[in-house]
């Protein structure tokens, strides 16, 4: 790959990403999953009905006693790219502590793919100017039955490998520097625009799986960004949801985030997922607290609302979803524990992420259901301005 070569150093944690700004404001950043909406590109193959992953979620049934499924959205089924619902969505987050959306953001075959959420919700949306935003390259593969398995049934098939070439690498860089990072609202730490990638592997294979020619990538995109008057790339590993990591394991995933130059580490959910959502958290703690003390550069929290995405896979069971101590309450708690470990860490930027404000398929979102109403966003509210009495 023709990628410029010049080394960009992997950032020390010392001195790193303080806001330029030097304010003690927090970061409260929630996921955004925008399959909700019917995509021009490939609507009509994965949900035919109109209504994106509404149509699967509508779908979800109850496994054990107690399972609340279907999911069932307060405010009813509104299409995530409707940019009166995304002002809706707007006004609610900031009057809750909420003040950064992170969009996850797909490219298959070699085009854009759900970006309508985005491109005609978000940014169409007269009041966005209230709320930052950024985007994370959620280049994970995709079987056929995964996003409708009603339709696709028991077809395991690969619909979608998230491998790219070197061309549609480029047409990337491109695209979400002019089409995003030159919005003022996009979400910047030092001044630099951050980029998170979710799969680090998938992106390592695009590049041959080679930790170097990854490396010349990333440093091309860097260059590219400072070509387009940014100080540099906050480019941010997305660690999925984690785990504990052998000695070893741990070794060498710290090696590669030094080796390819990320700036920071931050997860989609916390980890270390368990049917108890106070074992849960406690499992998610350890898993920060092993990979803080591995790695040099920041470390952002991530809490999360819960998980069951039962909808998607008829096989799961009770085992597999979030369900004791699954309240607002025990939200609270955990999220109280991320802020104070962005207290103990004032040499980085005060950046909490939530998953998230509207995985409804995945069982863990912020908006307001028929179950716990605002709930949640209280909880965020509560906790981030301090009110919050442990």
């Amino acid at each position: 790959m023709a990628c410029c070569m010049a080394v960009t150093s992997c950032t020390d944690k010392k001195n790193t990403v303080k806001e330029s700004s030097n304010n003690s404001e927090y970061y409260v950043a929630a996921y955004i999953w925008p399959s909700c909406h019917h995509d021009e590109r490939f609507g009509d193959m994965l949900w035919p009905e109109g209504t994106g992953e509404w149509e699967v979620i509508k779908k979800g049934n109850p496994r054990f006693e107690g399972h609340y499924q279907p999911r069932l959205p307060l405010w009813g089924y509104e299409m995530d790219n409707d940019p009166k619902v995304v002002e809706k969505w707007i006004d609610l987050a900031v009057e809750h502590g909420v003040n950064v959306f992170v969009y996850d953001w797909y490219w298959y075959d070699e085009g854009p793919f759900l970006e309508s959420a985005l491109n005609d919700g978000f940014l169409k949306a007269k009041n966005n100017s209230k709320m930052q935003f950024y985007i994370m390259w959620a280049n994970h593969d995709v079987k056929r039955n995964y996003w409708n398995v009603h339709k696709y049934k028991d077809d395991t098939s690969v619909l979608w490998n998230a491998v790219v070439d070197e061309n549609n690498f480029k047409i990337i860089v491109d695209r979400v520097i002019n089409q995003y990072f030159k919005q003022p609202n996009y979400f910047k730490i030092d001044g630099k625009p951050v980029f998170s990638i979710f799969s680090i592997d998938k992106l390592m294979e695009s590049f041959g799986g080679d930790a170097k020619r990854t490396r010349e990538a990333l440093d091309y995109f860097r260059e590219e960004v400072k070509k387009a008057g940014f100080p540099d790339l906050h480019i941010q590993w997305n660690q999925g949801g984690g785990s504990l990591m052998s000695k070893e394991s741990a070794e060498k995933f710290s090696n590669k985030v030094e080796e390819m130059g990320f700036n920071s580490v931050a997860m989609y959910n916390m980890g270390g997922l368990n049917e108890d959502y106070l074992v849960y958290g406690d499992n998610s703690r350890k898993i920060r607290t092993q990979m803080d003390s591995i790695l040099n550069v920041p470390l952002f929290p991530c809490v999360s609302v819960g998980w069951d995405d039962t909808p998607r896979f008829p096989a799961k069971g009770m085992k597999d979803v979030v369900h004791y101590h699954n309240t607002p309450e025990s939200f609270a708690a955990l999220l109280y524990q991320a802020k104070k470990y962005a207290d103990s860490h004032p040499e980085q930027t005060k950046l909490i992420t939530i998953n998230a404000w509207n995985e409804w398929v995945e069982g863990s979102y912020l908006l307001p259901d028929m179950q716990n109403g605002f709930g949640y966003l209280k909880a965020v509210k509560e906790v981030m301005s301090g009110e919050y009495e442990p």
